[in-house]
């Protein structure tokens, strides 16, 4: 019995050129200026200074875009050079193939080819021209002193919104609800009360999740006071997500289901769809999100966490404001208006201009007396008539040099922090002193201010219409922020690896999800055909399984967030995430199971739903939020037990099915056509040394059909009758002794010699000692060099010096050591008809290599999988690196969100830690001749330190975790 639904999807001489024109437009210059007199008045001599202020500003962005000219030059140059050496038969010759035209691999389009009419920047060729420095900018530590003259904006006012904010994290310190009863829900009561007190006053809110949970609380009345505030404008509505989501671990599935759910409760319940993204807290960010975002309706965004470095390069050049562009898109269609905050922080104290000290005294929540307080020890004053004229003008020479860093008159400047808003007395020092600032910028036309509380959309409304005016374009930007850095050599790639565990369980409930949601939607379809009234089955609980379909994307959405994904929230806040996530999947399971037996169901009439017995079960048992799924054992006996497969793809998928059995012998049929399939029995390793004598693993492959329900029978078979895999083991200097009566088991034949797998596709040599691999050897007959190696990170040692975190990767001076273990691996290696392979077990992981006997994809890949447990270790990092013969360079390639694939530089110019990168499911490295590629079950850290070398994160262990 056989059933498949199909679904249809809608997806989606230049050098001396450029020297050249850069001698002539210094000649023009040169002509152009004034003969100068000696009894030139002062006026023409400011007019002289201002026109050559002009000039030089113009010259510094013409050698900026020749230095980009010439650091491609170079690269183009050097693969030149090393491709000639290459040919040569040079030993240490580095090849990045990737760039040459000719020698591209078949099938890939590269960035770099596209063309930008307006002339884009590559945030590639940024990292390459940057020196990385970090020199002492003054106030503005990691920046630079900000001039201007007075009378830029005689003739252009600038217009000034300032925009409040609370930043409220849906866990980190506290749990989601621990944060909401103590804090989130009395900000959001005390913004219908100031709000409403006056119409002047405005404020901007991102995380729905919360204020789904406070509009559930609050009464009809309140909610008319909501609806009143969004269509006055005096409350926005921005991004729409449920969470602020991560943009370096999170899978574009989640992200989009993040979206969706927040932007459908928007719609539900206020009628709004957001225009502005509002991201100031992910630690990076990512491209696909953007994309994202404007597929949703969104306009405008504003980001923050960009390494210091980039910042200040771009508020040089003018470009924090720009058109975030796909690397792969061609066109404008992508782009989105972004603005980059300049400073080091969300907080006030680094929004209003380049000096915190300053700023901080604006900060009118830090007034004395209260519980939060300046650090640079110069405390806020109240405004009053006395004072208003000094506080202002101090203000606004804040705001004039924060200007100076953006191109147009019109100034975005935030005021808020984390849960900020939460006392009504913080509401009424913040709005009542700033709106005295306010009057009195408004009341003295000669300061050419015009300021005012503001939100998201008023500020990109005010800022496209001046650009529109002046007809200023901004720049076009391709390329991501990744890997984040907020000071000095702190790099912020711990994270992408950061308990594991659970990101795991993240991609174990997407995935989960997505069939469930597939599944539920054919049954539901399929009973409306198969109904006269065209109603649902009086006995199928449709309400029920749609509420855990919606508990399940509100919990896989929660998990999204920046503080959740990412594995920076405390402990007791990540086993809450953990248990969300654990109940979400055990509920989708009902859903599963529910809509497959009413789908296997020839008599419709028969289905009766109870859950406390249900008609099928799944294969494996998770029994807690820590914990890892236990196979459930089948009794095998004459009569035929029911197996159901469920492909949630629209591909057609050739698939290894495992399940434990209690025999070593079974027989399994596709139950609809009587078709034996080819099956292959494992034993279950209890120890590594140590054979289950109850439990046996059998294996068999098939071919399903998209989105289809595949049922097969098994049943006991007579002995010795299904194939059994072979095994050899032994160990360096102690070899053990198994006693197994169901298995061959014996010791290699000879002790020292390669350990040798292969399939009609690919043969690979491990090494005898370590199990590890070494060499392969594809069909076409080329030996490649692809070996495994396993490498410690320690982290600082000094008495003053931040150690490896949560957040940070900071690995000691001494860098990767070899893993070493006082007592060799136990190797095990395994033969059998549907899949072989080697397991190399060592004190804190065991790895295993497996090739599958199979045509397609499976057949010409090495699944490799790594359990690891070091708990035992502290402030240590595990790191699987593979060391191939690919001539990659210093480039290779990660995905961001398994959306798009990114290119990599490895520069020798930034610490360790800043080479990692975020891979959300896939890496790899080529040269003109191979690719090497790695798919990954859930996010961790990538790097290529050295050409051939791909790096992985396994688990960290931090005593700052």
């Amino acid at each position: 019995m056989k059933r498949s639904r199909l679904l249809a999807l809608l997806v989606g001489g230049v050098f001396c050129l450029a020297v050249m024109s850069l001698y002539r437009v210094l000649e023009q210059m040169q002509g152009a200026e004034p003969h100068r007199r000696g009894d030139a008045p002062d006026e023409q001599v400011d007019e002289d200074l201002s026109r050559l202020q002009q000039k030089i500003d113009r010259l510094e962005q013409l050698l900026s875009d020749n230095n980009q000219l010439v650091a491609r030059l170079r690269d183009s140059l050097l693969q030149r050079k090393v491709s000639w050496e290459r040919e040569r038969g040079g030993a240490n010759g580095s090849s990045d193939s990737t760039y040459s035209r000719a020698d591209r691999l078949p099938g890939c389009r590269l960035a770099k080819e596209m063309k930008d009419g307006a002339g884009g920047v590559q945030l590639l060729d940024v990292y390459d021209l940057l020196s990385f420095d970090n020199p002492d900018g003054g106030a503005w530590k990691q920046g630079f002193e900000i001039g201007y003259r007075g009378d830029e904006w005689d003739n252009q006012p600038l217009e000034l919104f300032l925009v409040p904010h609370s930043h409220n994290d849906p866990g980190w310190l506290k749990t989601f609800d621990s944060y909401y009863q103590d804090q989130t829900r009395h900000i959001l009561d005390n913004m219908l009360l100031k709000l409403s007190e006056d119409h002047r006053r405005k404020m901007i809110w991102a995380e729905i999740s919360y204020f789904s949970k406070w509009w559930n609380d609050i009464d009809e009345q309140k909610r008319a006071t909501v609806k009143r505030l969004v269509g006055a404008g005096q409350l926005e509505l921005v991004t729409g997500g449920w969470v602020m989501a991560d943009e370096a671990n999170s899978h574009y599935f989640a992200l989009l289901d993040q979206l969706m759910e927040g932007h459908q409760w928007l719609q539900r319940h206020l009628g709004v769809t957001p225009s502005s993204g509002w991201a100031i807290d992910p630690f990076g960010h990512s491209p696909s999100m953007t994309y994202l975002l404007k597929g949703a309706g969104l306009q405008n965004m504003v980001i923050q966490r960009v390494h210091y470095a980039v910042k200040k390069h771009f508020a040089r050049q003018q470009t924090l404001e720009f058109l975030w562009r796909q690397s792969w898109d061609s066109s404008p269609h992508s782009d989105i208006m972004c603005h980059m905050m300049p400073f080091y922080s969300y907080d006030v104290p680094h929004t209003c201009g380049p000096n915190p000290a300053v700023c901080c005294q604006f900060d009118f929540h830090r007034l004395p007396g209260g519980r939060v307080f300046c650090p640079w020890r110069v405390p806020p004053e109240p405004i009053t008539e006395q004072n208003v004229q000094e506080r202002a003008l101090l203000l606004l020479d804040q705001y004039r040099q924060k200007s100076q860093l953006f191109r147009s008159p019109v100034l975005l400047v935030p005021l808020g922090d984390d849960f900020r808003f939460v006392e009504s007395s913080e509401w009424d020092a913040q709005f009542t002193n700033y709106q005295k600032l306010f009057d009195y910028f408004n009341q003295h036309p000669e300061l050419h201010v015009k300021a005012s509380f503001g939100t998201l959309a008023d500020y990109f409304d005010a800022l496209h219409r001046r650009l529109s005016t002046a007809g200023t374009s901004l720049p076009t930007l391709r390329g991501d922020f990744f890997t984040y850095a907020d000071r000095d050599d702190h790099y912020w790639s711990g994270f992408f690896t950061s308990r594991p565990f659970y990101k795991r369980l993240d991609r174990t409930l997407q995935a989960t999800l997505r069939a469930t949601e597939i599944l539920f939607s054919l049954t539901l379809a399929e009973m409306r055909r198969f109904s006269v009234d065209g109603r649902l089955a009086a006995d199928f609980p449709a309400r029920e399984h749609f509420q855990r379909l919606t508990v399940g994307r509100r919990n896989l959405a929660l998990f999204q967030h920046h503080d959740a994904i990412t594995g920076t929230g405390r402990d007791p806040v990540v086993v809450d995430y953990g248990t969300r996530l654990f109940h979400s999947i055990l509920n989708l399971r009902q859903v599963l199971q529910s809509s497959a037996h009413w789908l296997l169901l020839l008599d419709k009439s028969q289905y009766h739903h109870d859950q406390s017995k249900p008609f099928l079960q799944m294969d494996d048992v998770i029994w807690a939020q820590d914990a890892l799924p236990q196979k459930t054992t089948l009794t095998l006996s004459a009569e035929p037990r029911s197996l159901i497969v469920f492909n949630p793809t629209e591909q057609l998928r050739t698939s290894v099915i495992s399940v434990t059995v209690d025999s070593p012998d079974a027989r399994v049929v596709d139950a609809e056509t009587g078709r034996p399939m080819a099956a292959q029995i494992s034993a279950v390793w209890a120890e590594p040394s140590q054979v289950s004598t109850e439990a046996f693993q059998l294996s068999f492959a098939d071919e399903l059909p998209p989105l289809s329900l595949v049922v097969y029978h098994v049943t006991k078979a007579a002995a010795g009758s299904t194939p059994r895999a072979r095994y050899t083991i032994h160990r360096r200097g102690d070899p053990p002794t198994i006693h197994n009566e169901h298995f061959q088991v014996s010791h290699p034949p000879e002790a020292n010699a390669p350990l040798l797998l292969s399939n009609k596709h690919i043969q690979l040599w491990s090494s005898w000692e370590t199990g590890l691999l070494q060499k392969l050897r594809l069909q076409s007959g080329l030996l490649r060099q692809l070996q495994v190696q396993f490498l410690w990170y320690g982290t600082r040692t000094g008495a003053n010096q931040e150690k490896s975190g949560a957040y940070l990767f900071l690995p000691g001076e001494e860098g990767p050591q070899p893993y070493s273990s006082s007592e060799p691996p136990l190797v095990r290696v395994s033969r059998g008809p549907i899949f072989s392979d080697i397991t190399s077990c060592f004190r804190h992981f065991t790895h295993t290599v497996r090739l599958f006997h199979l045509d397609g994809h499976a057949g010409r890949s090495l699944e490799i999988s790594n359990m690891v447990d070091i708990r035992s270790e502290v402030n240590r990092e595990l790191v699987m690196r593979l060391v191939s013969d690919v001539a990659n360079g210093n480039r290779f390639y990660s995905d961001l969100n398994g959306f798009q694939m990114q290119q990599r530089r490895t520069l020798a110019k930034l610490p360790l830690q800043a080479n990692f990168y975020p891979m959300s499911s896939a890496a790899f490295l080529q040269d003109s001749a191979s690719r090497v590629s790695l798919l990954a079950a859930q996010s961790q850290a990538v790097a290529s330190l050295r050409p051939g070398e791909s790096a992985d994160h396994l688990p960290r262990r931090s005593d700052c975790s």
